[in-house]
């Protein structure tokens, strides 16, 4: 029980470094996307996937409610520009004649344009005509009303656009004080008098909000504000009442003619009477054009007439009384991090949990789509929801740990490829070394006729064994921590002692082994001085007393008649030589004994050592193996 425990609290342990460790990155990352949106960074990214979820809406109905009467290019070369009062006055006494719910001017006239002034001004006596007048601007100029309405009946045309020039919300009313008397007078947009005037005959009247006390009302629709922060906003000028345009979607959001076409009688009569008629320019040479981008289609870059403009937020409004559609509205500023950090924390979950990188980007692709999906259902209904900061930080924490992941996944498959590399070369190591050199010699001895049986047996005992212990020396090599090196006879050497020590060793061992050159020694010369004065890595420990192992095993194979062995160890200026000399009658050191699998050790190792390796005649016979390599390891190696 206390191991299970053991085990349980070991893996929470190693859950709780691994979060540590590959959370932390994706929290910055949700903290940095965090930071940017509330620097406004994000402000354009957000305004752009804004109008292109209202563009990709399907179609709606066209709202017959609202006719646009537009003053076109025709209509201008047919009455000049600007047209006159007395044209004015005839064009809305030919609406009037169909009782429309209200007219609408979107034309400025606070000037008299003869002839026909007074002809309009007893036009305007009607109590069911809008026109406009141009707020004050920065620099204090202001374009009056139509001195013939009522204040009553008269609406600010102003828009105001975002930094990118685009129109996404309306001003709905705003408050001006007189200078001199310091009391607020309240305006109202020319689309919400219209709006208003519809509805009043609905019996439904403007009033104040019941969830937002600031806010506008008619019936149960509450017209949402826009605050300095809402949705993609940072730090908006929201003077007055603002609220975002939920634009009509359609080719043919409402119906429209021409000042001709109505003059003329050519317009059904059930397209005016009881409509919102909204008479505007739509004539490219008088330049009323406004940016909206969630109009953009085929046939325009978003380029709208103000006349359109204004019909929009007046049907939204009667829309959204009338028909419920919805209006657009945005969480308050917190959740919308909320969200933020839990698209991100997301993205978190799917990298560590699925582990596999082909399933995380599977996913990432899945919660994508499904994150797409709930930002269109949620316009659809008429949320804002913020989808580039949730989709920035479900991308970067997915893809970008996940990219992690894949060079996780690399760098793994490298080194489980290294290891069995490794596996394999030791292991070869030990057969060459240990049981291929007995071998040779069994070969060796069997074309002797001298040979006896007993001694084949004995050897081949010997070889039995050997073979045996390979198994365990490099299962041992491989798996013990702190390194071991193990001869052909399964001793053991402890790769942390002294490097000389372990050579010294290795030397004993060898010699001791039954190759036919040893018998003949007379002289053996040895010194296995301190050596360690660089660091090596067991590795190279271990490459070291493999190579004075193969080398002591050539010359007891193939040094005949060889009576003196010099074995030295020992530091030289600058450098560490090992040294091997026999005075045997060898094979010719051009033969492939002498490029084989223990020269290939040996230069291996010396080229890790950044140092060198020699097979050489000795003179006046014989063969010297040397190996040396730096003191001190270069920085560049």
């Amino acid at each position: 029980m206390g191991k299970m425990n053991h085990r349980r609290w070991e893996r929470i342990r190693d859950e709780i470094a691994i979060w540590r460790i590959g959370a932390l990155p994706g929290l910055l990352v949700i903290g940095l996307v965090v930071l940017l949106r509330l620097m406004g960074t994000l402000q354009f990214s957000e305004w752009w996937m804004l109008d292109f979820f209202l563009r990709s809406r399907p179609p709606e109905p066209t709202d017959e409610r609202i006719l646009i009467v537009g003053i076109n290019e025709a209509d201008i070369q047919a009455n000049g520009h600007p047209i006159s009062d007395e044209t004015l006055a005839e064009l809305i006494e030919a609406l009037q004649i169909y009782e429309p719910r209200v007219i609408g001017l979107d034309i400025v006239r606070d000037l008299p344009v003869e002839p026909g002034h007074d002809r309009l001004n007893q036009v305007f006596q009607s109590p069911n005509i809008i026109g406009i007048e141009a707020l004050p601007n920065a620099n204090g100029n202001a374009v009056s009303p139509p001195p013939g309405l009522p204040p009553e009946q008269i609406g600010f045309a102003d828009v105001f656009s975002d930094a990118d020039g685009a129109l996404r919300r309306s001003l709905l009313d705003i408050a001006l004080f007189e200078t001199e008397s310091n009391e607020a007078e309240s305006k109202f947009s020319l689309a919400l008098l219209l709006a208003e005037a519809y509805l009043n005959q609905e019996g439904i009247y403007l009033d104040n909000g019941i969830r937002d006390p600031d806010a506008m009302r008619f019936g149960s629709a509450e017209i949402p504000q826009l605050r300095p922060n809402s949705g993609g906003y940072v730090n908006a000028d929201t003077d007055g009442n603002q609220t975002l345009i939920h634009y009509r979607s359609g080719d043919l959001p409402f119906r429209q003619v021409s000042m001709a076409d109505i003059l003329s009688g050519n317009v059904p009569e059930d397209w005016i009477r009881d409509r919102i008629i909204l008479i505007g320019s739509t004539a490219i040479s008088l330049g009323d054009l406004k940016l909206a981008p969630a109009l953009a289609n085929n046939d325009n870059a978003g380029l709208t007439y103000g006349v359109k403009i204004h019909a929009h937020i007046t049907s939204q409004i009667i829309s959204a009384v009338l028909d419920d559609r919805p209006l657009l509205r945005t969480w308050a500023n917190g959740w919308d991090y909320v969200w933020i950090i839990a698209w991100g924390l997301l993205g978190i979950l799917l990298s560590r949990v699925l582990a596999s990188p082909f399933k995380t980007l599977l996913a990432l692709g899945i919660a994508s789509a499904l994150l797409f999906i709930i930002c269109v259902a949620a316009l659809m209904a008429g949320w804002w929801l913020p989808i580039v900061p949730a989709l920035g930080v479900l991308i970067l924490n997915s893809a970008g740990l996940t990219a992690a992941l894949f060079y996780r996944h690399q760098q793994d498959l490298q080194a489980k490829i290294h290891d069995r590399q490794s596996v394999i070369e030791q292991t070869f190591d030990a057969i060459h070394n240990g049981p291929l050199q007995t071998l040779a010699g069994i070969m060796r001895n069997c074309s002797e006729e001298s040979y006896s049986r007993d001694q084949l047996y004995a050897e081949l005992q010997t070889l039995n064994h050997e073979l045996r212990t390979v198994y365990d020396a490099i299962r041992q090599e491989t798996l013990t921590p702190n390194g071991h090196f193990y001869l052909c006879n399964g001793e053991q050497l402890d790769l942390q002692h002294p490097t000389h020590e372990l050579l010294h060793a290795v030397y004993r061992a060898t010699l001791n082994r039954p190759f036919p050159s040893f018998e003949h020694l007379k002289v053996k010369v040895v010194s296995f001085q301190f050596i360690d004065v660089r660091i090596l890595s067991t590795d190279q420990k271990r490459g070291l007393c493999r190579f004075l192992e193969e080398a002591l095993c050539n010359a007891g194979k193939y040094a005949r008649d060889m009576t003196r062995l010099e074995v030295s160890c020992k530091p030289q200026p600058g450098k560490i030589l090992i040294r091997i000399a026999d005075n045997g009658k060898g094979l010719p050191h051009t033969t492939s004994s002498f490029s084989g699998r223990g020269s290939h050790q040996a230069t291996m190792l010396a080229k890790q050592l950044n140092g060198s390796f020699h097979r050489l005649p000795n003179s006046p016979q014989g063969t010297l193996c040397e190996l040396t390599y730096p003191i001190a390891k270069p920085w560049f190696g």
